[in-house]
């Protein structure tokens, strides 16, 4: 018996067909994966059996309906019972998804109360019992945290308590796990099947990454420019995928064989001593200083020029804060940051201006990270004109924004666009291209695959790679994608808690890891066997 039945659906902005008489079913209890590439209509199709799409796109023809009812002939009143309690979703980007001036507990809490109607002390026991089921640590103190206080992750697992909280019929899942890494990750799948199975759930699951899909799937549907290519079963789609670009697409999913990096003498860009970045902990009237939090405590790593240092661990665990410090974009406790012999720490804001060009970052969240009222081609010329890099004539620079477009895989006319027109993986291209603008030496990627399909991924990672080799950039990449390290990194550090647990070369952490948190993270990443 199918729960949900798109027939035929198309949907147009003017004349052009953004998606092409698509039709599927999820059957009641089945996770039905939704995979393709940035910008072939899968978060599109989400939208439209939310019925939260744009003004300007509209429905041609098609249908969709739930449990037999045309959710398209509904008035919008009866649409709003519907969303968050017979439909939830999880959407792709937890960053713009929460309200940043309410507590995350009072959002959760706001969706129990409009569905369910339970009394004030039931509505927040819910809200910290379904904090628990996601994993997010002390729920009783982080119900009164506002979305700012969290990571990246754990904003995630918020958005996903607030989708299961009515205990809906389908639940629509737009990269659910995204912004998580591999230990939560593995937990909060595993969690969705266990709840699949005792509520008797349907997932839709949208998602670029092949491992989930193999590990959580029934079926699968591949999208291509708004058409789906290819349908079946999860073991038959892996075992004999029909279409070539299905081909294509689990070829770009394989990992990647590790190779010996070459020994020589190396060259230190940056040198990390015993860096240590504290929070204070304040409470009462007057604010009083009752503790600290050790987001990093007591770090050290170098990174050679040309060398790409891999930093993992789990959200909460520090990484993105030593980029951070390294940019000089949150006060340090204690330690040095060596760039080219200079310690960075004890430099005044108009000493740091010209490192500024030297160090760039790619941000985890490639839509708060681009300036909504700016096109393209402005937020890129920005570093540039500012820092003064290349030629100033506007012409030249131009010609200098369109090859950087070209070169991560936009096109020449998107300069003139703006950020809403652009999908997540497109965002975060453009995020690559502004930093690669200023021509910098080290460039932090924090989580910068993070939004992108596997097909994608693996174009920017080449990229990455390639500019390594053509300009001797050195690259502190931040992930929690396991399966990517050996493709882009020499060396790896893992972090827990603040410090780093276990460093060396690729080949010996991720063949012969030694501590028990990094065979943990190992064995939590999903697997991808075809």
């Amino acid at each position: 018996m199918s729960i949900l039945n798109i027939n035929n659906l198309t949907l147009r902005v003017d004349r052009e067909e953004l998606l092409k008489s698509i039709s599927f079913q999820i059957e009641v209890g089945e996770i039905f994966a939704l995979v393709g590439e940035s910008g072939s209509g899968k978060s599109l199709t989400s939208l439209a059996i939310m019925r939260l799409l744009p003004d300007a796109i509209s429905v041609s023809s098609g249908d969709i309906e739930l449990k037999g009812e045309s959710l398209f002939a509904l008035p919008e009143s009866k649409m709003q019972k519907i969303r968050g309690k017979s439909i939830a979703m999880i959407f792709q980007e937890p960053m713009s998804a929460l309200n940043p001036v309410m507590t995350i507990g009072e959002q959760v809490a706001e969706v129990i109360k409009i569905h369910l109607g339970l009394k004030k002390e039931a509505v927040k026991q819910k809200v910290i019992e379904l904090f628990k089921e996601v994993a997010l640590k002390d729920p009783l103190e982080r119900y009164d945290w506002y979305p700012h206080q969290l990571s990246g992750g754990q904003k995630q697992r918020v958005m996903i308590s607030m989708a299961l909280a009515c205990e809906p019929d389908l639940l629509i899942a737009d990269e659910p796990t995204t912004a998580l890494d591999v230990t939560i990750q593995a937990q909060v799948l595993k969690l969705l099947k266990k709840i699949r199975d005792e509520r008797n759930l349907s997932i839709l699951f949208i998602t670029h990454d092949m491992g989930v899909v193999a590990q959580m799937a029934d079926r699968v549907a591949v999208m291509h420019h708004g058409e789906i290519l290819e349908e079946a079963e999860c073991k038959e789609f892996f075992s004999n995928p029909q279409h070539p670009y299905t081909q294509r697409l689990l070829r770009d999913a394989m990992s990647k064989g590790r190779e010996k990096k070459e020994e020589g003498e190396q060259i230190n860009l940056l040198k990390v001593e015993n860096l240590k970045v504290y929070f204070p902990i304040k409470k009462g009237f007057f604010q009083r200083t009752i503790g600290f939090v050790k987001a990093v405590d007591g770090v050290s790593f170098s990174i050679p020029r040309g060398k790409t240092l891999a930093l993992v661990g789990e959200s909460g665990s520090g990484k993105s804060t030593i980029g951070q410090a390294i940019l000089s974009l949150v006060q340090t406790t204690e330690g040095s940051i060596q760039f080219e012999h200079q310690n960075l720490l004890v430099l005044s804001d108009r000493e740091l201006k010209p490192y500024r060009r030297k160090i760039q970052i790619v941000f985890q969240d490639p839509f708060s990270a681009l300036n909504p009222r700016m096109t393209v081609g402005e937020i890129i010329r920005e570093g540039m004109v500012s820092l003064k890099v290349g030629s100033q004539d506007r012409a030249l620079q131009d010609k200098r924004i369109e090859e950087l477009l070209l070169k991560v895989e936009l096109e020449a006319e998107h300069a003139l666009r703006y950020p809403h027109e652009f999908s997540g993986g497109q965002r975060q291209r453009i995020g690559i291209a502004r930093a690669l603008a200023v021509e910098p030496e080290l460039i932090i990627c924090d989580e910068p695959t993070s939004a992108l399909d596997v097909s994608v991924r693996s174009q920017v990672l080449k990229l990455l790679k390639k500019l390594q080799e053509e300009s001797g950039v050195s690259y502190l990449f931040i992930t929690h994608d396991l399966s990517i390290i050996s493709t882009i990194a020499h060396e790896v550090a893992v972090m827990k808690e603040g410090k780093i647990v276990e460093q060396g070369s690729v080949v010996e952490v991720m063949d012969n890891p030694q501590e028990e948190y990094t065979k943990k993270l190992l064995n939590s990443a999903p697997k991808l066997l075809i």
